[in-house]
């Protein structure tokens, strides 16, 4: 891939959305992220659609439908375009297996269900988001606002009986809670180090009152990576 030395945390996430942008084919049905990382793909893929290219995108929130809008992106939904040949998205952490944590931007329920309906899942991200092991960045789980105290305990439960105890807290955003594109509430759970991510994820989807959490394991189908030397690809195993 590119060997073209890129400087900033920035520069790298335009230059992996850039790369990416290489895969998109005219007819192609899409799954548009979240994010400043998906932000640029978006953009560059506007500049496209302006030259000619024909597709149509499915958005991960209101604000990616907003920004394709305003760059004359067609946008369609699941309900029209069930299977998708392509979802290009960031992450806020991802380790060797490409196992990943999302919902920093808090759309995980949505990326997740656009994501598991594309063919080829690619990740963009820059060199700060590739960890030996999940866990520093905060783990979103998204509950329904009925009974979060209840929820919450139970959440904490699960994590006990896999040898964890993170600090939890309930994402606010001016003073107020914060709520999803679904109006929901997400807790951040900060684990230092996430054991058993597969297991975890199961077991946090399994409680009443958790929509879904942000652990993606097994969706990625690779990751764009930028770096300061240039960008490249990390496939699946």
């Amino acid at each position: 891939m590119s060997a073209k030395k890129v400087a900033s945390a920035d520069e790298q996430k335009k230059a992996a959305a850039l790369e990416a942008l290489k895969l998109v084919k005219s007819g192609m049905n899409l799954g548009l992220g979240t994010g400043s990382t998906a932000n640029h793909f978006i953009r560059g893929l506007g500049e496209q659609v302006k030259q000619g290219l024909e597709v149509k995108g499915v958005p991960t929130s209101k604000a990616t439908a907003d920004l394709a809008k305003e760059l004359g992106i067609p946008l369609t939904t699941l309900g029209e375009h069930p299977f998708l040949d392509l979802c290009i998205d960031g992450a806020d952490e991802f380790d060797p297996e490409l196992r990943l944590i999302k919902g920093g931007g808090g759309a995980l329920l949505i990326e997740k269900i656009v994501a598991t309906s594309a063919k080829d899942v690619v990740i963009i991200t820059d060199e700060s988001k590739r960890v030996k092991v999940l866990g520093q960045f905060p783990l979103p789980i998204e509950v329904v606002n009925m009974g979060i105290k209840a929820t919450a305990w139970k959440i904490e439960r699960v994590f006990r009986m896999l040898g964890m105890n993170p600090k939890m807290t309930l994402r606010a955003r001016d003073g107020q809670m914060f709520r999803t594109d679904m109006g929901n509430a997400i807790i951040d759970a900060a684990c230092g180090e996430i054991k058993e991510p597969e297991r975890l994820e199961v077991m946090l989807n399994n409680i009443p009152g958790v929509v879904n959490n942000g652990l993606f394991n097994g969706i990625a189908s690779r990751v764009i990576m930028a770096t300061a030397s240039g960008t490249e690809e990390i496939k699946a195993k």
